[in-house]
């Protein structure tokens, strides 16, 4: 019997009892390759030494200092290293996860409308199938309707407009350029809907994760977002909980689409899994007019900068600098996508591989030509999960990745430092899986 609450309440997991690099293992020794990082989390697998020593170091020299009275040395050089690796950005609010920061984001744009005296905005636009968190504030600018559902209730009504998902929903009448081009005009128009005078900021995932599975915009959209925000005068805050920190290939995914936010959220890989840690970063004239106002940030949670979490942060920075694992990120991102698809050519039920960097996503279809889904009660995703579980491969499975409803997908998002024998077994295991429920659906 657990006394634990499992996520879920019928089944119980296998007990995790040690890491080994990329591998979990249970209490029967059974390895299981963690070809998703647990939830795009463990960038540097499970048992990398630079990491431990730096957590054992802060541990014993000072673990926790509350920062309403102190500030400590690797707070102060964290935050300094992630605005150098993050263009425009010039300060950071050190947090304990994605939804924290999220929260905080909402927050402070919010606030800073209200020092300087645009009192009305105070609503925010996120865009259908979108996830950025599970406490209330999150769940309600998110747009992922089966995680809203029972607790609506308690949440502000969200205003959303569509996703950039280009498998799903671009028109076969036109190009790339002119869907990424439509759907952006949506925020324009959703803000004369609301008024622009009442909106906040809009709120978006550089490259979705989990709630669509490594979805990727088309060119140009980001950019035509950011001038429908800056002829606005609203915020773009982005999301990079699960797909910054170099998943995507650049150590904030938005450099890749050639702007810069007005405020970005990040977490999962910050601290590789050895710690939980999340952050904020905003660009300075945000907290500036801050400085000259009311002179404070009206927020704050009992563990944020929290001294080991920050060092075990500040360590896993080094390490992706130091043994130079974006560049590992991007040629090995790119092969797996090649296996998988290669491997996975002729499965009449695997609709679209997609990503960037080694942040991948594999979309399943009961029809390859009309890509009709499958029956949600089918639980495909999950399935397949449970099948590559038994082959000894972490994937994370999802449903609803249409609407929230309709859709199965799985995720890949494994640590920075795979090798050749690791990708090819990657490959191998998934493949065999997915084969292996074929003959069920």
């Amino acid at each position: 019997m657990s006394y634990a609450i499992h996520r879920s309440l019928q089944t119980s997991p296998p007990r995790a009892v040690r890491g080994d690099g990329p591998y979990v293992v249970d209490a029967d020794g059974k390895r299981y390759l963690d070809g998703c990082g647990g939830a795009a989390v463990s960038c540097l697998g499970h048992s990398h030494p630079a990491v431990i020593a730096a957590i054992q170091k802060q541990v014993a020299q000072l673990p926790y200092a509350h920062t309403s009275f102190f500030t400590t040395d690797v707070m102060e050089e964290l935050a300094e290293t992630l605005t150098d690796q993050a263009p425009g950005m010039g300060k950071v609010l050190l947090l304990s996860g994605g939804s924290e920061a999220i929260e905080a984001a909402l927050k402070l744009s919010r606030q800073y409308f209200v020092e300087i005296g645009e009192h009305a905005r105070h609503l925010f636009i996120a865009r259908r199938q979108s996830y950025h968190g599970n406490t209330l504030g999150a769940l309600a600018v998110g747009g992922n309707e089966w995680r809203r559902k029972n607790f609506a209730p308690l949440m502000v009504p969200g205003n959303h407009i569509s996703p950039c998902f280009e498998y799903r929903e671009m028109r076969g009448d036109e190009s790339a350029a002119q869907y990424g081009r439509r759907v952006a005009d949506e925020l324009e128009d959703k803000l004369q809907e609301l008024g622009p005078q009442n909106v906040a900021a809009f709120v978006a995932e550089t490259v979705v994760g989990a709630t669509a599975g490594a979805v990727v915009a088309v060119p140009g959209y980001f950019e035509r977002i950011r001038e429908i925000c800056d002829q606005y005068g609203v915020h773009l805050i982005l999301d990079e909980v699960m797909c910054g920190t170099g998943r995507t290939g650049t150590m904030m995914a938005y450099e890749q689409e050639g702007i810069e936010p007005d405020l970005v959220t990040m977490a999962k890989g910050l601290a590789a899994g050895y710690q939980p840690v999340g952050a904020l970063l905003c660009k300075p004239h945000i907290t500036d007019a801050i400085k000259a106002g009311s002179g404070f940030f009206q927020h704050g949670h009992t563990f944020m900068g929290h001294a080991t979490a920050v060092a075990a942060s500040l360590a896993a920075q080094r390490v992706i600098r130091d043994e130079n694992l974006l560049q590992n990120v991007v040629s090995r991102g790119r092969s797996i996508r090649q296996g998988l698809r290669a491997a996975l050519a002729d499965h009449e039920h695997v609709g679209d591989i997609r990503g960037r960097g080694l942040f991948i996503g594999v979309e399943f279809v009961n029809d390859r030509e009309t890509k009709a889904p499958f029956e949600p009660t089918l639980k495909i995703h999950n399935r397949v999960q449970k099948a590559a579980m038994s082959e000894g491969l972490m994937c994370y499975g999802m449903g609803g990745t249409i609407d929230g409803q309709r859709g199965d997908h799985v995720l890949f998002a494994p640590p920075y430092n795979l090798d050749d024998t690791h990708e090819s077994e990657l490959v191998e295991k998934f493949t065999r899986a997915v084969q292996a429920i074929s003959l069920t659906v």
